[in-house]
């Protein structure tokens, strides 16, 4: 019986450690695995098909730009500039990426997803308010939690993987920001553009149903359009 219990307990660990290890990105299976355009792809996979290495070139793992502000002209005042393996082909299986972000005074990086990744921030100039929202606990009476702070240049925080998360510009002048990202791929869902915005519109009666509000609001809302800052 104690033998049984401890196989049993060995299963069970190691299938845990499995799981984690398909929780994210798969691991390279060899030293490189330049993505090929998906263009030029025959087939679709999850993920990217690799290039041919004897085709491998050293500009296939190399990105310039994140020291170019980006443009913040816009109704949020944000601006993200990605270098995910779709800007450098290189970063193909190998589980990370990277964005910079620009705030404009008052500039907003609405409260958003990465359903893939988990994300590290770091400030190099201004102030930001950030924060992330716990999922819904088990117990109904019980609200999502929010951890925020007020971060300044060094300062560095993280957002745990699929959490709900923000920053916004508190200051009076421009701020900046890099963040690296556990995935090739994190993806983005902005909350507001997914449920507001989506082509086609989410059927007013469920959003009435659900925020609780007139249907006159969630038509403003609907009508309105819903910025892409990435």
């Amino acid at each position: 019986m104690k033998m049984t219990l401890v196989s049993l307990t060995v299963i069970f660990v190691l299938a845990s450690f499995a799981t984690l290890g398909y929780a994210s990105d798969p691991s390279p299976l060899q030293d490189f695995c330049v993505a090929v355009k998906d263009a030029d792809a025959a087939v679709f996979v999850n993920g990217k098909i690799c290039k041919n290495p004897e085709l491998v070139v050293a500009e296939d793992f190399i990105f310039r730009g994140l020291n170019k502000p980006g443009n913040t002209t816009n109704p949020v005042g944000s601006r993200v500039t990605p270098a995910n393996v779709n800007q450098l082909p290189g970063l193909n299986t190998l589980g990370i990426s990277a964005v910079r972000i620009d705030y404009a005074p008052n500039g907003l990086n609405p409260p958003h997803t990465h359903p893939r990744a988990t994300e590290i921030l770091v400030v190099l100039e201004g102030t930001l308010y950030v924060g992330f929202v716990t999922s819904n606990p088990a117990n109904p009476a019980i609200k999502n939690k929010l951890f925020a702070k007020y971060l300044y240049p060094g300062d560095v925080f993280v957002f745990p993987e699929g959490l709900i998360h923000f920053q916004f510009n508190v200051g009076k002048t421009n701020a900046v920001a890099f963040a690296g990202l556990s995935s090739q791929n994190p993806g983005v869902i902005t909350v507001a553009n997914a449920v507001f915005g989506s082509d086609p519109p989410i059927n007013p009666a469920v959003l009435t149903k659900a925020f609780q509000v007139e249907k006159n609001v969630i038509d403003y809302l609907q009508a309105q359009f819903w910025w892409n800052i990435d």
